[in-house]
């Protein structure tokens, strides 16, 4: 049983690989993405970036969990406080207005505010079919990351302020409204997921996006409880539970 880690750590990866120690893991630290036939035979777990998870989870036999690429803009208008819209980048391009684009489940396309659907990315850099997320424009005065499993708040962690990194312990109201996501639209994520919620400028709770907890940092999250999400989100794809199987990466 061994939890899987990239070539480069970051903090949150370097937590996450201690507190699989603490519990009997065996961690092992890839230079690049051959696989050894040894790990080929082993339970294996990972926490990497999304092109590198990609690129080894098939021979870990690891299923990556991941919410769906348009999930963000199905959700309740009441989660979102905005309006989105997931999109070809093709269809993008006609906008001309400010807008906050990004991917939906990698950094392919940079999340930013553009001024038009001019400066996106064009067709020679990504392919037109390219689903993207194109959203209004909404500043989040906090936002914190919830680690959710089993359809509840596992963990989280405050992670900015007005568009600061500023890591702080998981509020009440952040872990309250975590709660009341998941009672409404729980069965339309994995069972381990985390997701970013924020408070907007005008006082209003708002979910932020979804992101793979295998692909996650955890800031100031109990990184013994975020590895329970992490565990269950890239784990053995023979241990696969049926709810999950549609959303594997």
């Amino acid at each position: 049983m061994a939890l899987i880690l990239p070539p480069r750590l970051t903090a949150s990866a370097r937590a996450l690989r201690e507190a699989a120690r603490r519990r009997g893991m065996r961690t092992v630290q890839l230079l690049d993405h051959d696989v050894p036939d040894a790990l080929r035979e082993e339970d294996a777990y990972l926490h990497a970036g999304p092109s590198f998870a990609d690129a080894v989870a098939p021979a870990l036999a690891v299923a990556l969990l991941e919410a769906p690429a348009d999930w963000l803009a199905r959700l309740p208008a009441a989660f979102v406080r905005r309006e989105i819209r997931a999109v070809p980048i093709r269809e993008a391009y006609g906008l001309r207005r400010p807008v906050f684009v990004k991917s939906p489940n990698d950094k392919s396309i940079p999340a930013l505010v553009y001024a038009d659907g001019s400066r996106l990315p064009g067709p020679d850099a990504v392919d037109p079919e390219t689903v993207v997320l194109v959203s209004d424009v909404l500043g989040f005065d906090e936002e914190f990351r919830l680690y959710l499993l089993d359809g509840r708040v596992h963990t989280g962690s405050r992670y900015g302020v007005s568009g600061q990194l500023r890591p702080a312990p998981l509020s009440s109201e952040a872990r309250a409204f975590g709660h009341e996501l998941l009672s409404a639209t729980g069965h339309t994520v994995p069972s381990a997921i985390v997701v970013d919620v924020g408070i907007t400028a005008t006082g209003r709770w708002a979910v932020v996006e979804a992101n793979a907890a295998w692909a996650s940092g955890c800031y100031a999250a109990d990184p013994d409880r975020a590895l329970d999400v992490v565990l269950r989100a890239a784990g053995p794809a023979a241990r696969l539970a049926e709810r999950d199987a549609a959303f594997v990466r």
